[in-house]
């Protein structure tokens, strides 16, 4: 396990800690220098090498600390008096957020050939990931806001990449409405908090409601206003409808970044937050946000398997998928009534967005080979494609079947840690209607195995014969593919760091 290192790795200074992120900025900064040089000349192989190379230093680097047990077996390092914490959680989640990002760059080599704004592609990418590397760090309400701001500004530029396309264009346009005002009711909910407490901090904010507060009706709706934003961030209802426009609209490789690695920031900081921040204890006389997160993950999980499964468009269907896993990851706060297995069900939660990070980013990036032929977007566009390109096809239904919970990857173990978590701490129901909605699902992914694999080619796969194999994009999905199914015997690795990163928030 990570989280049970022999030889413990002594950080010194204590900002050595923060090297992951460090790296991605420090690579941020290459690309920027590498495009001012000559910004009209797009040497394509050179600026993925040098951003995949980037996000997978950072990615070793990341798993070095936790196999080293770097904030936790000594207790975690703090810096910028406790506005940034690395501890087990903040290294596990930049594991994904980097691990992602790698997978999207070597995919992004055959995506972009003939784009323009290549360097710009890859410096907001690697700046997003930046961002989301400082929320799984961050410990503060102001540096939360900051950080989740230099991640989702480079996002909405992704979004709208497509600059000749008029469907990107217009989702990237709906992305930053929805974005501009997720961030003010956040902003707002934050502004409440601070004038109830008088601090930001997010282990100072515990402390000062411990004692209880005279103003609970005020604190109620600044922490309904910041549940509001994290449920903008990870895609939750109400907040949601944007997901479906904007991963549709996104280049396929954007769309697996942000359905991934954006939607596991934002629930590293909703964790960290409610955990540390806002104990239900002393929080209880003005809000039950425990209740929210329950209400919201059935209505989440719910409503994003029921919108995907009568979809025909496959990227779409996997948005609003999206959707339903992020009612899934909801559990972890759903079920965290002080009855017991708190650190269980949280730490599955951390570990189904392990999983969900490869299996989904896949998925998408199987997407993103099927644009590159140009052979559709429908479910029945997909017929036959399995007899021109079967490794891929393979991966594929790897992904479809781990996302169902099938036991052919790691989407299995997770999904069972989260239920049984559930079921421990006394919402028996929540795993029930998660389980339900699990079996739902299983329809509309396997129409995807469906059409690759039994039913007849309609005469559109002659493009593949034409454009050839990507081999970027091939290599992304067949590593992702490998992953997804090696978490499932070998998801103890993580397992031990998730739940002991648990049970330190509490």
């Amino acid at each position: 396990m990570f989280g049970s290192a022999l030889v413990p790795l002594a950080i010194s200074p204590d900002w050595a800690a923060m090297a992951p992120a460090l790296v991605l900025a420090a690579f941020a900064l290459v690309l920027f220098v590498v495009d001012s040089i000559d910004p009209d000349y797009s040497n394509n192989a050179l600026l993925a090498g040098i951003a995949t190379l980037g996000a997978l230093t950072a990615t070793i680097v990341t798993g070095v600390y936790l196999v080293a047990g770097v904030g936790q077996t000594e207790g975690s390092v703090e810096l910028f008096r406790g506005s940034l914490v690395v501890d087990g959680m903040a290294l596990l989640f930049t594991f994904i957020f980097t691990s992602v990002a790698t997978l999207v760059f070597v995919a992004s080599y055959d995506y972009l050939e003939g784009q323009e704004y290549q360097a710009e592609f890859y410096s907001l990418i690697m700046l997003a990931t930046l961002g989301m590397a400082l929320m799984a760090t961050a410990n503060s309400l102001a540096t939360v806001f900051v950080a989740l701001e230099l991640s989702s500004l480079p996002s909405f530029a992704l979004v709208a990449f497509l600059k000749d396309n008029r469907g990107s264009v217009e989702a990237g346009l709906k992305y930053f409405l929805i974005g501009a005002l997720s961030s003010a009711i956040f902003a707002y909910g934050i502004s409440l908090v601070y004038g109830v407490t008088g601090v930001l901090s997010l282990p100072a904010v515990a402390e000062a409601l411990s004692g209880g507060t005279e103003l609970p009706g005020l604190l109620g709706v600044g922490v309904l206003m910041i549940a509001g934003g994290f449920a903008y961030k990870t895609a939750s209802v109400p907040f949601h409808f944007w997901a479906p426009e904007a991963y549709e609209g996104a280049p396929a490789p954007v769309s697996a970044f942000l359905s991934s690695a954006s939607k596991a920031a934002g629930f590293v900081v909703l964790y960290r937050v409610f955990v540390t921040a806002f104990p239900i204890a002393d929080v209880a006389m003005a809000i039950d946000w425990v209740l929210v997160f329950q209400v919201l993950a059935v209505v989440t999980m719910t409503l994003g398997n029921f919108a995907a499964a009568t979809q025909e468009n496959v990227k779409r269907m996997l948005a609003y998928s999206s959707i339903g896993h992020a009612g899934y990851v909801l559990i972890g706060v759903a079920a965290l009534t002080g009855a017991g297995n708190s650190e269980i069900v949280l730490g599955a939660g951390m570990i189904h967005m392990l999983v969900y990070g490869f299996m989904n980013t896949g998925a998408f990036l199987f997407i993103a080979m099927v644009e590159y032929w140009g052979i559709g977007r429908t479910f029945e566009d997909y017929n036959g494609l399995a007899t021109k390109a079967p490794v891929a096809s393979v991966a594929m239904t790897v992904f479809m079947f781990s996302l169902a919970g099938l036991p052919v990857g790691g989407g299995f173990l997770s999904k069972y840690y989260l239920f049984a978590g559930a079921v421990g701490a006394g919402v028996w129901w929540l795993a029930l209607v998660g389980a339900i909605n699990s079996a739902l699902s299983l329809f509309y992914y396997s129409r995807v195995v469906k059409a690759m694999w039994i039913e007849e080619p309609n005469g559109n796969l002659d493009a593949i014969d034409r454009r050839g194999y990507p081999s970027g994009l091939y290599a992304a999905v067949v590593v992702a593919g490998v992953v997804t199914v090696l978490l499932l015997p070998a998801i103890g690795l993580f397992s031990g760091t998730a739940f002991e990163a648990a049970a330190a928030l509490f």
